[in-house]
């Protein structure tokens, strides 16, 4: 699945495309969490997606040569628990910004293809696994927000969209 779902379709795509994916995954989050109600369980929705995304980060540094890898788990990444919903707008926003600049550090210095990165259920990832996955992480994650009456938040992206 690893390889069929992230490495595969990663592989074909350059660290500037993955980028850009992040920039464009990183617009939809940002609307959905803006379309979010404010209510527990969109607020562990965030603080869950930012945790992920901030433990990827530090394996993502790891290929970049910045930092040693550490068999850590991504609960010490998610932000403090009393976090207010703006606060977690703000910061999702902040970490996909981080997560574009990575992306853009690998391309101007990017790893062996075969170097690998352990995610902690996954196994092995390469740099390119990794943006990926974080990209796909958040952007179902956040199909789980729910706006005011229970609606879910990404199914106005669709309505919104013109016709084919």
């Amino acid at each position: 699945m690893v390889a069929n779902v992230l490495e595969k379709p990663a592989g074909r795509s350059s660290f500037t495309d993955l980028g850009q994916n992040l920039e464009r995954g990183g617009t939809f989050l940002t609307g959905r969490a803006e379309r979010a109600a404010d209510t527990p369980e969109n607020r562990e929705v965030l603080a869950h997606i930012i945790g992920i995304e901030r433990w990827g980060q530090s394996r993502i540094q790891v290929a970049l040569g910045q930092r040693e890898f550490v068999r850590d788990e991504y609960r010490g990444y998610r932000p403090e628990g009393g976090a207010t919903l703006g606060q977690l707008r703000s910061l999702l926003s902040q970490t996909r910004a981080r997560t574009v600049d990575l992306a853009r550090q690998l391309h101007f210095n990017p790893p062996d293809d075969d170097f690998v990165v352990e995610h902690n259920g996954l196994g092995p990832l390469t740099a390119k696994g990794w943006l990926r996955y974080l990209n796909q992480h958040a952007d179902l994650e956040s199909r789980k927000l729910r706006g005011a009456g229970g609606t879910a938040v990404h199914e106005e992206e669709t309505q919104q969209a013109p016709a084919s």
